[in-house]
């Protein structure tokens, strides 16, 4: 085996999750509806810059929504690039309501990792749904961060989550594992040749 054989891989994909909104404060659901980050959530995304600020991107992307878009914008990345694919689950008939609220309105246990979000506003998406769009993004990355680039990417908790675990090989809905506060930086990268979460929900000043 040749010494190159035994180099691991330096690239990472790191992971920003937007800043706090009044709706993610109060635990309701927020798919595609767009509302601004609070006082706090953008103090917070300033913090999130300091912890990112040490190494180069070489890609940086966005969802287009506004709170990952100003959490960007706020880090330091005014230039990151709108990525689609990194919008929020949509949460169909769920969206603007609590966990709590949405077990009271179907009678019985519910988790967006089990059983996905129904069409109401919007169409509301499965997990086999959100996987699909999470490899998809991956196919795209994966070869990037292999070959040694940093990539960034600001979206939102619950599709960062899914992220990680379609990264993982256990789908979107190895999601429910991990998680993931407002303003957290994770990476994604490799030991041994595979994929593994090298750090998880990182905030400065919490």
């Amino acid at each position: 085996m040749k010494d190159d054989d035994l180099t691991e891989p330096d690239g990472r994909l790191v992971l920003v999750r937007h800043g706090e909104t009044e709706w993610s404060r109060t635990g309701k659901h927020t798919g595609l509806t767009d509302i601004p980050l609070t006082e706090t959530g953008a103090y917070k995304a300033e913090l999130a810059g300091t912890l990112l600020a040490t190494r180069h991107y070489d890609l940086v992307l966005t969802s287009p929504l506004e709170r990952a878009v100003e959490t960007a914008r706020r880090a330091g990345y005014p230039g990151a690039q709108p990525e689609p694919r990194l919008v929020e689950w949509d949460y169909g008939a769920y969206e603007g309501l609590t966990t709590p609220e949405i077990v009271e309105q179907l009678g019985r246990p519910w988790t967006i990792w089990q059983a996905g979000a129904p069409a109401g506003a919007t169409p509301g998406e499965t997990v086999e749904q959100v996987t699909a769009r999470a490899e998809s993004l991956l196919d795209d990355l994966r070869p990037r961060v292999r070959a040694g680039e940093q990539v960034l990417v600001f979206s939102h908790s619950h599709f960062l989550r899914a992220l990680a675990g379609t990264w993982l090989g256990l789908t979107a809905a190895g999601g429910r594992y991990f998680v993931l506060g407002t303003s957290a930086v994770s990476e994604l990268g490799f030991e041994h040749g595979s994929e593994v979460i090298t750090q998880w929900n990182h905030v400065r000043g919490r």
